[in-house]
């Protein structure tokens, strides 16, 4: 999911669960003394010293994450254009290739969660590429960088927060953590409020790993969309129930519908570009 549209479901939907923080943006002392703020903050909210100390350090405000935040464009494409250009020849020939690869887990995926292979390789098709392509910015960095700044500040604390919560829960090193410039994670593209939230290890090694194992990436977007209303057994196409769990992946209508006709494909159902309702 791009930046662009994740920002957009965060700032309508997290932002509802209230304030985390007491810390101020542009403090005076500037970044280094906020993020002290910030270590005490983590403590009181029981995150382990060592977990805090290991995600904190040499972490540095970076201009880029702001100059890419103030820059995003609006989301303009109809939905035969994206679709079009993101379900492509190569998407669907993978797609269905590992759909058969992962055939076992998805099965026993789906038995736990509802949620059908093709609808899950859908999604990590479009968001990483099947996991090519998941971004090298330092995750903590982002996030700290965004919480700092003025303008979703009690938002970016809490995903500053739950991404040392993911460090102390042993998922991921710090080093690890490197994502799209908004602090994405994974395969899927998690931001950490929702890794923390959803996140399961499905392959049984011990972690949640959402940036290596594909059977943890499966199952944990499975998890995500049985939390947000997935029905077992029922439809995906625009207008049921499951659809608007598709939209609480991703708020544009564009970028669901192309979930759902990128999963009908997969799943051999008839599901045209031409003519779908915008």
């Amino acid at each position: 999911m791009s930046a662009t549209m994740r920002l957009w479901i965060l700032a309508m939907g997290l932002m509802a669960a209230g304030p985390v923080s007491a810390a101020t943006c542009r403090d005076p002392a500037g970044f280094e003394k906020w993020l002290g703020d910030i270590r005490q903050e983590a403590a009181q909210q029981g995150i382990s010293s060592a977990a805090v100390e290991a995600g904190l350090a040499g972490v540095t405000f970076d201009p880029s994450v702001i100059r890419k935040d103030r820059g995003q464009g609006v989301f303009k494409q109809s939905f035969e254009q994206f679709a079009g250009r993101m379900v492509s020849a190569y998407r669907l020939k993978n797609g269905a290739a590992l759909l058969r690869k992962h055939a076992g887990a998805l099965a026993r995926i789906e038995q736990q969660f509802g949620v059908p292979g093709p609808v899950l390789v859908a999604i990590w098709g479009l968001e990483s590429d099947f996991g090519a392509v998941k971004g090298n910015m330092a995750t903590i960095r982002s996030v700290a960088t965004l919480a700092y700044d003025c303008r979703r500040t009690e938002m970016f604390q809490g995903q500053l927060f739950d991404a040392l919560r993911i460090v102390d829960r042993g998922d991921l090193r710090p080093d690890e953590m490197r994502g799209a410039w908004a602090g994405e994670l994974g395969q899927t593209q998690f931001m950490p409020t929702s890794y923390v939230r959803y996140a399961v290890d499905f392959d049984g090694d011990g972690r949640a790993d959402l940036l290596h194992s594909p059977i943890d990436v499966l199952a944990s977007t499975a998890n995500y969309l049985k939390g947000h209303g997935w029905v077992r057994g029922a439809d995906w196409s625009p207008g049921t129930p499951n659809f608007e769990a598709l939209r609480q992946w991703n708020k544009s209508q564009v970028y669901s519908q192309t979930v759902a006709y990128f999963a009908s494909k997969l799943a051999g159902r008839d599901m045209a570009v031409e003519g779908a309702s915008q």
